[in-house]
């Protein structure tokens, strides 16, 4: 079986590739996320929105803990959002945040994600 950490590295390079075809071999088709049942298809739609949002948008892997059948991460993004982003109004700036989440997998894909935007650091480089 394929190591836990390898399949996360290849689920982020699939989406910083924006290979939608290919996020089926990394998420389940039953994915919770944040307590919402997804599935697939809406979880596709989400990121599918987020790069609509964020043209420049790319996962950058800051740390990484791998503990099967749980992967904690931080991710650092810095981009520039089109318009709003998380209800802020960006417009355009370029930002940088991270986002802490939290993953279970069960045979070799995503099932759960829990997913916390630091927010407040947007807010104070936008003043």
């Amino acid at each position: 079986m394929q190591d836990i950490a390898q399949i996360y590295r290849g689920y982020i390079d699939c989406l910083n590739r924006q290979d939608w075809s290919q996020l089926e071999d990394f998420v389940a088709a039953d994915v919770v996320h944040n307590g919402r049942e997804f599935g697939l298809a809406g979880y596709r739609q989400m990121l599918e929105g987020d790069f609509r949002a964020i043209p420049d948008l790319r996962f950058n892997i800051d740390f990484l803990v791998v503990e099967p059948p749980k992967v904690a991460s931080r991710l650092v993004f810095e981009c520039s959002p089109v318009a709003q982003l998380f209800g802020l109004p960006v417009d355009g700036r370029r930002v940088r945040f991270s986002e802490n989440v939290f993953y279970r997998f069960s045979d070799g894909r995503i099932t759960q994600v829990w997913s916390v935007i630091d927010k407040a650091a947007i807010e104070a480089q936008l003043g």
